[in-house]
């Protein structure tokens, strides 16, 4: 009986350890599977959104929104892409020649396909080159680009004047016709779909590209106030305010400044009064403190020019004709080798009025000014007026600002058509001639910074930059900048 009662004991404790080793079996099973689940990539289809103007066009030729024209670099690629530095980075194009010095021929790409599984072609090329040329967003900036002429693999734009730099201007969307639910079509990361009503962007499938965001809300929100609430709050995720007005202390989310070609400049009345003398030109800019024209006026957000290029542009960084610092006695130098009187050192400064950040310039300005021995009357005015007595010629200097396109190109300032050119006086100059030959490649790089430093037609002052706005609640290295703004989107997440 005991020898039974030890067997039965016996039995219970050899199934017990079986079932423990089961659980033990199992439970290895289920941490195995838990551990290989938490290694795949956890995708999310809700938690990011951007903002866009639902009563304008989502086609990149017809948006005149700035937000609507941002979505483009995810739906869109384009022929070249630019770096930070400003230099190309071939994409839809794999290689450029300049077959003369107005032709540019680009091999493209083999293999590359639209959204919809269409071949990307060289017509197709063709076709978004003269849709740029007339658009809002782009037209103004490609006036260097005259037509294009599409070949079997291959595309040949055709300038409208000699430009070394002229392939910088080639990062406008290359697109298709529109699907059947009326979206443009793009060969990029995303495209645009309607789920249940709502316009969203879902991902594409493309060799390298696996992103964690893989649908993205888009949320109707056309006021720009109302995009700057929305990104402090929570309610878009991502946007980009190019800081034409002064918004930045409104901007409570994260952010990252980013490089723009937007130059901020003094112009001169070079055809009456003492400007027109090229010592008091020489002493207005020598007078001038870049540095503290940047860090005061702009708030840090902006990089003091050291001459009229963009000091980010890999070709002429190294370029320095102008200090960020006022000289105080060069100036007062130049206005006594002048020659003209005491009396008559009186400059009138106009600014319009609406830009906090320009009439904070105006005041610093002044007081520079008056330093190196001007007496100064700031003239405020608002848009219609301002813009009204600058193309009258009724100041002597004014601040003024223009966006110059990424090829760097000085025309609109430096030629008679330039839609800056105010005050200019071309009979009389010869800085825009060597500029025009430089253009051409008949002219040295310092022949024309030469006489651009002795005749100064206008003062550069600072290039602006743009801010990148984002949800502190995303993880992901933010590499995004002008003309690429979601350059490593793939790496976004919510923490994941």
């Amino acid at each position: 009986m005991k020898i039974r009662y030890i067997a039965f004991f016996m039995a219970i404790i050899m199934l017990i350890s079986a079932l423990a080793g089961c659980a033990a079996k199992n439970g290895d099973e289920d941490m195995t599977t838990t551990t290989e689940s938490t290694t795949a990539k956890i995708t999310d289809d809700s938690s990011f959104k951007l903002s866009f103007t639902q009563a304008d066009s989502l086609d990149p030729f017809e948006a005149e929104a700035q937000n609507n024209q941002v979505l483009a670099s995810l739906v869109f690629e384009s022929l070249f892409d630019l770096d930070e530095a400003y230099q190309v980075v071939p994409n839809i194009a794999k290689s450029y020649e300049y077959e003369d010095d107005t032709t540019i021929h680009i091999e493209l790409n083999d293999g590359i396909v639209f959204s919809n599984g269409e071949a990307l072609t060289a017509d197709d090329v063709v076709y978004s080159v003269n849709a740029a040329l007339d658009s809002p967003a782009y037209g103004s900036l490609l006036t260097g680009i005259s037509s294009a002429s599409a070949h079997e693999n291959s595309v040949d734009i055709n300038l409208s004047y000699p430009n070394p730099y002229a392939v910088n201007l080639l990062t406008f969307p290359i697109s298709a016709e529109y699907d059947d639910d009326g979206f443009p079509i793009g060969s990029g990361r995303y495209h645009y779909e309607n789920i249940d009503g709502t316009t969203v962007l879902k991902a594409n499938k493309q060799d390298g590209f696996n992103p964690y965001i893989t649908t993205i809300t888009l949320v109707n929100i056309a006021a720009s106030d109302s995009i700057d609430n929305a990104i402090n709050i929570g309610n878009i995720s991502y946007c980009y305010r190019d800081l034409s007005a002064d918004i930045s202390k409104r901007i409570s989310s994260a952010k990252k400044l980013v490089n723009i070609n937007n130059l901020v400049f003094i112009g001169i009345n070079g055809k009456y009064g003492i400007t027109a003398d090229e010592h008091i030109r020489r002493a207005v800019s020598l007078a001038a403190d870049r540095t503290t024209l940047t860090d005061s006026a702009y708030s840090g957000y902006a990089t003091p020019a050291l001459s009229p290029f963009n000091p980010y542009f890999t070709d002429t960084s190294g370029v320095s004709i102008f200090s960020k610092t006022a000289d105080t006695a060069a100036a007062k130098q130049e206005v006594a080798e002048s020659g003209i009187a005491e009396s008559k050192l009186s400059l009138s400064l106009l600014v319009y009025k609406g830009n906090e950040a320009k009439v904070a310039m105006a005041t610093l300005l002044k007081s520079e000014l008056e330093a190196a021995g001007f007496s100064v009357k700031i003239d405020e005015e608002y848009y219609k007026s301002y813009m009204s007595k600058i193309a009258d010629g009724q100041y002597d200097i004014y601040i003024g600002e223009v966006k110059l396109s990424d090829d760097m190109c000085l025309y609109p300032i430096l030629s008679e058509s330039g839609n800056a050119s105010y005050g200019i006086d071309f009979d009389s100059l010869e800085c825009a001639e060597r500029y025009e030959a430089y253009m051409a490649g008949d002219e040295e790089f310092g022949g024309f910074m030469l006489a651009f430093s002795e005749e100064m037609p206008f003062v550069p002052l600072l290039y602006r930059k743009g801010m990148i706005c984002y949800s502190k609640a995303m993880s992901g290295d933010m590499q995004g900048y002008y003309g690429n703004f979601f350059s490593n989107i793939e790496n976004w997440n919510f923490g994941t």
